[in-house]
């Protein structure tokens, strides 16, 4: 079994997933495990990282760069936001977290916050880290798709302003705790009523109240099937995020930023509107922040 020199962690409120370096920042290990914030208390960050990487620890001292939910006041400990405008976090301001075990030396980048108007993000400015450290000279919007999209202004290697939107999350509770629940409970999917509502409501974001019961009268007097009902669902409510947040993509140098099809749920309906964008994964740019912090940290002072 070879030996851990440094561990990189995302902890998420849902999952937690782990990257295990060795010598010459080789990596040996990808780990992941379903113990997210949400399912943890405080004393028990300690014992479920060590379940995942005890076989990988030697006698030594390694250190663990964490970011994510994991430094939110419900996680394993706080990390004081960083406030924008500002460059994203990096090991020199991390929270250190005292563990039992001396072999870890743990330390939590802190998340961004903004206030005016009020944001705040935990685990997108890692990602945001590592976008810069391989693209040093971008100015433009980065877009971060997800249960709260990231809408993020860059210039000069800062992240200058962000908004986020709750439409992933809207997404669930709509289609699992209201009325919709009996007209989208499918995994079928139609992209063009998707692409049709996602148009319908940039145009006319003020409509989408009323278009989402829609779903459910053309399901009951139409026959709407569950895969239109769903994919018009998603649309409406994209397409009204996609208008609030024109200001941020329109004109602008856009990178997206996220899952495979997450990103295509944007990038496409944004071409169709003549903005271009380029799309990177979400998991590749965490990991490229996370290294980007542990270079920080050994740095000479």
């Amino acid at each position: 079994m070879n030996t851990a020199e440094w561990i990189a962690v995302n902890w998420g409120m849902s999952n937690l997933r782990v990257w295990v370096f060795g010598a010459g920042n080789t990596e040996i290990a990808q780990l992941s495990s379903d113990q997210g914030v949400e399912k943890l208390v405080p004393d028990a960050f300690e014992p479920t990282l060590l379940a995942l990487v005890d076989p990988y620890l030697g006698v030594g001292t390694v250190s663990v760069i964490c970011c994510g939910m994991v430094g939110a006041q419900e996680g394993w400990a706080e990390a004081a936001f960083a406030q924008a405008p500002c460059a994203p976090p990096d090991a020199s301001t991390a929270l250190a977290v005292k563990a039992k075990d001396p072999r870890l030396d743990v330390r939590i980048l802190p998340g961004v916050m903004q206030k005016s108007p009020g944001d705040v993000m935990r685990g997108e400015e890692t990602q945001i880290a590592g976008f810069l450290a391989q693209n040093p000279k971008f100015f433009g919007t980065l877009c971060l798709p997800g249960t709260h999209t990231k809408w993020v202004q860059i210039s000069a290697g800062e992240i200058v302003s962000f908004r986020t939107f709750m439409t992933g999350e809207l997404f669930s509770l709509l289609g699992t705790q209201s009325v919709l629940r009996h007209s989208v409970d499918s995994d079928s999917w139609s992209d063009a009523a998707f692409q049709d509502a996602v148009e319908d409501a940039m145009g006319s974001p003020q409509q989408v109240a009323s278009r989402l019961f829609g779903i459910r009268a053309d399901g009951l007097v139409n026959g709407l099937g569950q895969g239109e009902a769903r994919a018009r669902l998603l649309g409406y409510l994209v397409g009204m995020e996609l208008a609030g947040a024109r200001g941020y993509w329109l004109g602008q140098d856009l990178a997206l930023i996220g899952a495979p099809d997450l990103v295509k749920l944007y990038g496409d309906p944004l071409a169709q509107q003549g903005t271009p964008s380029r799309a990177f994964g979400g998991d590749e740019m965490v990991l490229a922040g996370l290294k980007t912090a542990y270079e920080t940290l050994n740095q000479d002072p």
